[in-house]
């Protein structure tokens, strides 16, 4: 019997039989598992092809350091080869050959086979437009000549038990029956009720998606299982400790907190009423607690009873910024991962956030990273973007592992505007067909059920809400008086400056919150001229230095010693401080609000003093949404001069910031569909439905309508997106003795691309910067690399200071680290 080798240490059979048991495993959190076997016996149908095995052979003998190649004259240098044999076609083309006639058999035959014929490079367009034009590349793919596809060779030499699981299942008359009653859920519950609505389509492509990244997690797992088998049993493959463990792990910390004050009064009412909520039935709901009332642990205490109540699998939480991702998870790994159970260290808690050697981490963790397999992670909104809507496949991969979880979004006020439809079409389909629970934690809920339902709309009402009395559980929280100090034309930046300074003499300490890096520099400086002790807070400074300075910071607060903070938005979320008085320079309502939380934080009876200020000069050119958010803000604040009663006599609460988000969505609202230049206006959200501009311009170009039903331009909207307009490139910083250390080894170690833990602990010392800063600083030969050949640079020392942190011009001397040698 001729045996066919999928990989090098892997017979063919071996690994279609591997994947598909995944696939199906995996798929079957949605009742979709016969769907997921079809796809892993069919992925590789391809490899069956004499031209396949030909090329994997000799790879095989090439990376043999014994081998000779002049002593085998049927060897044939596969250099070059890799990935250009297609070996994913044959399986879609077989499957639509052979299975049924009918609309629905047409219908999973296309998701299936998009689903086979991406499974190495994304999901590819049904529809594709290019300066060429316009045409039905799904159709075109399928269509593939058979001498390069090899679909009739590998038909007659496929192992036959494989062929005959194959078969069998496409001749299983109820092959349909779970695919059409989920088409059926899909359309049931859209605004339209219409299959060809854009909602409708949008969720029948996230089901593509959701099957796809099936595929994907199986196959890369087998095949990286069988050319390291030592390291697959590691993997947990959901085998984790139980959720009553780690309940009674939380409940133990629970037992030590003391009640100190009201605000504790509340924080612990709080927390009740999320554990009083956790035997609802799954779905989407709000957790709406004033900033500073303890909605982590008392969000966690929910999510881990609602996860054992409803045997769901894992717990996620997703947080805008890693900064939260490092003070939460951490606060959450004591005490889940306590250290009298060392056995358990590293695999309940899992991070996972993008950064400068992100995909250079220790291999037990990029074991669980890769696909999400801990039962409570922590990762970013853009990770979770990627997951759902990201290019190629590595996010994708882990797109199934939010299916029956329970999904947490911590600071959801910070979700991208131009996300906000493609992100509610995903939450009810997650919610809606997938099994989730889906909580949404934030002092300032957008309103993302009241947007337009036609693009998509969270189905929320007040039973989703956790907490039975919003505007009582504010009005006891409140602890600040906010004072609108607005005026005209604006205050100058030495006001400013003077303002905080006198806050401090009042009452001892002041935070500034600004929008811009350069108005935190500029007040610094002034601020700086008085005599107190001022400290400034940015992303221009690296992690490491941030961390050290807050707990400077926090140490001085506590030492009741005078102190003025300069900080950028970052201080706003999650940031766990507590000044006596802050400064917010005028922007959206919810970020002063945020803010306002930073302020008399644990309730001292003494009421804090928040001051929102207007600048004189400010430039948001680039930053649209602080520009509309503070547009809108002053609107909503003239509002309240006239009818404060009609707001609860409250600046920042619920009944002002609903208003506020009503006119900052109704602005915004042609902008939540994620606009794009595709070779024309259009937007991901049409591109990722019904995709109307590319059909119309088939349609004009071919006088007849494409023959499929899906017609999305997956790809294009793939390499579109981006979750956030973030900066690309890192560099690093050679911080205190550490940071040059880090920076030394780096220069020094051998094959540095494997030098996980170095580059791990490199993000703590790694600033990143917009396109044009890196090329800024490249042309001053400002950065180096730490060795040739590698894309990890670090900064010179005369562009950061100890105080301010990144700079493109050079930093006085005394501010500046001084230089090492670099070995």
């Amino acid at each position: 019997m001729t045996s066919y080798i999928a990989h090098s240490n892997q017979e063919l059979f071996e690994h279609l039989d591997g994947v598909a048991d995944l696939a199906k495993k995996h798929a079957q959190k949605i009742g979709m598992g016969i769907y997921g076997e079809l796809l892993g016996l069919l992925h590789d149908f391809g490899k069956y092809s004499e031209e396949f095995q030909e090329y994997i052979e000799n790879a095989i003998k090439k990376n043999d350091p014994d081998f000779n190649p002049d002593e085998d004259e049927d060897f044939e240098d596969p250099t070059g080869k890799k990935g250009k044999i297609d070996h994913s076609t044959a399986g879609a083309q077989y499957l639509s050959s052979n299975i049924g006639t009918s609309n629905a058999h047409k219908i999973l035959s296309q998701v299936l086979s998009l689903c086979l014929v991406s499974h190495h490079s994304g999901l590819i367009n049904c529809i594709t437009t290019d300066s060429t034009g316009t045409w039905d590349s799904y159709s075109k793919r399928l269509r593939k000549e058979d001498r390069k596809t090899h679909r009739e060779e590998c038909s007659r030499k496929v192992d036959r038990h494989i062929l005959g699981k194959i078969n069998s299942i496409l001749s299983d008359k109820s092959l349909t029956k779970s695919f059409e009653e989920k088409c059926r859920g899909i359309v049931r519950v859209s605004p339209e009720r219409k299959p060809t609505s854009t909602v409708a389509q949008f969720q029948m492509g996230l089901l593509v998606r959701f099957l796809f990244s099936v595929l994907i997690d199986a196959d890369r797992q087998d095949t990286a299982d069988s050319e390291k088998s030592n390291k697959a049993r590691h993997r947990q493959q959901g085998d984790y400790s139980p959720w009553s463990i780690l309940i009674e792990r939380l409940e133990n910390k629970y037992e030590t907190f003391e009640i100190k004050n009201r605000v504790d009064e509340i924080r612990e009412e709080v927390s009740e009423n999320c554990l009083l909520a956790t035997s609802r039935a799954k779905g989407l709901f709000t957790l709406t607690v004033p900033t500073g009332g303890g909605k982590t642990l008392a969000s966690l205490r929910f999510a881990l009873r609602h996860a054992k109540e409803h045997d769901l699998d894992r717990i996620i939480y997703i947080v805008p910024f890693t900064t939260i991702i490092d003070q939460n998870a951490q606060s959450v790994r004591e005490i889940l991962e306590p250290e009298k159970f060392p056995d358990d260290a590293g695999k309940i808690v899992l991070e996972h956030h993008a950064n400068i050697g992100a995909d250079a981490q220790t291999w037990k963790e990029k074991l669980l990273t890769e696909n999400w397999d801990a039962p409570v992670v922590y990762t970013t909104m853009v990770q979770f973007l990627e997951a759902l809507f990201g290019a190629g496949t590595r996010g994708a991969r882990r797109m199934h592992q939010l299916a029956n979880a329970v999904i947490v979004f911590d600071e959801i006020q910070t979700l991208p505007i131009k996300c906000v439809h493609l992100f509610n079409n995903a939450i009810n389909f997650l919610v809606d067909h997938c099994g989730s629970t889906v909580v949404l934690c934030t002092a300032t809920q957008p309103l993302l059920g009241s947007v337009d339902e036609i693009k998509g709309a969270l189905r929320l009402s007040k039973e989703n809400e956790l907490m039975p009395e919003i505007g009582k559980l504010f009005t006891d929280l409140k602890r600040v008086h906010v004072h609108d100090c607005r005026k005209s034309p604006g205050w100058t930046y030495s006001e400013i400056a003077a303002l905080a300074v006198d806050q401090v003499k009042q009452s001892g300490n002041c935070l500034v919150v600004v929008n811009t890096k350069k108005a935190a520099r500029l007040i610094f400086e002034e601020a700086n001229k008085e005599g107190y002790e001022v400290f400034h807070l940015s992303t221009g400074m690296c992690p490491a230095h941030r961390k050290q300075t807050l707990k400077t910071i926090r140490q001085r607060l506590s030492d009741k010693e005078p102190t003025i903070c300069i900080s950028t938005q970052l201080i706003e979320a999650g940031v766990d401080i507590d000044f006596r008085s802050v400064v917010r320079m005028l922007a959206g309502l919810d970020s002063i609000a945020q803010a306002a939380g930073r302020c008399n934080r644990n309730g001292s009876p003494e009421f804090g003093n928040v001051f929102i200020v207007n600048p004189i000069e400010e430039s948001l050119d680039y930053l649209k949404d602080i520009a509309v958010g503070k547009e809108k803000s002053v609107r909503v604040l003239d509002d309240y001069k006239t009818e404060p009663l009609k707001y609860d006599c409250d600046r920042i609460g619920p009944k002002l910031l609903d208003w506020y988000y009503q006119n900052y969505f109704y602005d915004r609202k042609d902008f939540m569909d994620y606009p794009v230049n595709a070779g024309r206006n259009d937007t991901l959200l049409n591109l990722l439905s019904t995709n109307h501009l590319a059909v119309d311009e088939f349609g004009r170009a071919n006088k007849t309508m494409p023959d499929i039903v899906l017609k999305q331009s997956f790809m294009m909207a793939a390499k579109l997106f981006r979750s956030i307009d973030a900066p690309s490139r890192s560099v690093l910083i050679r911080y205190g003795k550490e940071g040059n250390e880090l920076v030394c080894q780096l220069c020094s170690a051998f094959e540095v691309e494997k030098q996980y833990a170095l580059i791990k602990k490199a993000q703590q010392y790694s600033v990143n910067l917009f396109p044009y800063e890196f090329e800024e600083l490249s042309k001053k030969e400002s950065l180096y690399r730490v060795q040739e050949g590698t894309e990890i640079f670090y900064l010179d020392n005369a562009h950061y200071s100890k105080i301010t942190g990144l700079s493109l011009e050079p930093v006085n001397r005394e501010e500046q680290f001084k230089d090492e040698n670099i070995a």
